[in-house]
């Protein structure tokens, strides 16, 4: 692995903080390029109240110097506002609280972390679990993507995401030109859906939820445009690039499913019906002229568009919350309820490209090295060009 990240802290705790080790020097990482990020990753209609405490922003600790990386470990930090309302229930130090003041969680919610976690670790307060498994940790991952897209921007490739449904609402498919309307799309918009009609609808179906104290499922899908061919392997199972990025996308909290390309479609099709015919032209070389495998054959990207979805089930806390057991007494109670979304479909977009993000990232270094990224894309240009007079 060329880069890796580590990820610390809890939803309600002081900070979240994350080291990104493997950048090469000279990558230009401007502040705002990760405050963006982290913005956009707070919107999307359905969100709860949650975003509107927080005003996340990055601090960097190390590993970047006048704006540019100097080789060394990155470490980021991103203060919680919140923890302003938590200082005693999630001290690090200190006697633990008593009573209410504790924020104890002993009615787990199905679907959630809470009782699998305590079982896990025997314990009775599941507000360990909890504040570690919130998907506000996601906001570390986020920047730790960033930074990766800064790596990537130089070496030509983008990476955006849409909204493919919300419940029972789904978008129109989009043609490959549609990348750059995805990407105009401004960093506010309620839905990452250009139909505006769909996205009006997508949000009947939050607010439908939203009323009947219900949350809602929904499919995102990430796109990565530029990717040169040959990134991750066909000869060991943990290089495949598919499988690389099924794994970071299925590693963000509340996606239960995940497809490339055309792959939920693909198992009720024939092999004429499924796959993608080879051309060739004097400008573009090999292309084709559809793109079902989603960039990706044999586990390695042959040039197309990578296209990744994400099948994110509905959140585990609910207004009318289901049926539970108590950790201690084993009574039968409702379980707890937690601040929550409707659905965050928007941010887990968001999240999804800050993954897809780091993984390119790394198989990109993988593949080109250098200790400077002059060194990386001089290997990359080389190899593009071979590429050309293949």
């Amino acid at each position: 692995m060329a880069l890796r990240f580590l990820t610390a802290g809890e939803s309600h705790g002081p900070a979240l903080s994350v080291i990104v080790e493997g950048l090469p020097a000279g990558v230009p990482i401007p502040r705002e390029a990760v405050d963006r990020e982290l913005r956009r990753r707070m919107g999307g209609y359905g969100r709860g109240a949650r975003m509107k405490i927080e005003q996340d922003q990055v601090e960097f600790l190390g590993g970047v110097r006048f704006g540019l990386t100097i080789g060394a470990p990155v470490a980021l930090v991103i203060r919680n506002r919140d923890f302003a309302n938590w200082v005693e229930a999630m001290a690090p130090e200190g006697p633990r609280p008593s009573g209410e003041a504790s924020r104890e969680v002993r009615r787990p919610r199905p679907g959630h972390a809470d009782l699998a976690g305590a079982l896990k670790y025997g314990i009775h307060d599941a507000r360990d679990v909890i504040e570690r498994a919130s998907a506000r940790e996601t906001a570390a991952r986020t920047a730790a993507g960033a930074l990766a897209r800064c790596l990537l921007a130089e070496a030509g490739i983008e990476v955006t995401s849409r909204t493919v449904a919300v419940g029972p609402v789904s978008a129109p498919e989009q043609a490959v030109d549609d990348f750059d309307a995805l990407r105009g799309l401004p960093d506010d918009a309620p839905m990452r859906c250009v139909d505006e009609r769909t996205a009006a609808a997508m949000m009947r179906a939050v607010d439908e939820a939203r009323a009947a104290g219900d949350s809602i499922g929904g499919v995102f899908e990430v796109l990565a445009r530029g990717v040169p061919p040959g990134l991750g392997s066909h000869a060991h199972w943990d290089r495949r690039l598919d499988g690389l990025l099924g794994g970071a996308i299925l590693s963000i909290q509340a996606v239960k499913a995940v497809a490339v390309g055309e792959g939920m479609e693909s198992a009720s099709r024939r092999g004429s019906e499924q796959h993608d015919p080879i051309h060739h032209g004097p400008e573009r070389g090999f292309f084709r002229p559809t793109n079902r495998a989603g960039g990706i054959e044999g586990g390695i990207s042959n040039g197309e568009m990578i296209r990744v979805r994400g099948y994110l089930k509905p959140l585990a806390t609910l207004a009318r919350p289901l049926a539970s057991v108590d950790l201690v007494d084993k009574t039968a109670v409702l379980a707890e309820v937690e601040r929550t979304d409707t659905i965050p479909i928007v941010a887990a977009g968001v999240v999804g490209e800050a993954m897809a993000c780091l993984v390119l990232a790394d198989e990109l270094l993988r593949k080109f090295g250098g200790d400077h990224i002059r060194e990386t894309l001089a290997n990359l240009t080389s190899y593009r060009a071979g590429l050309r007079r293949f």
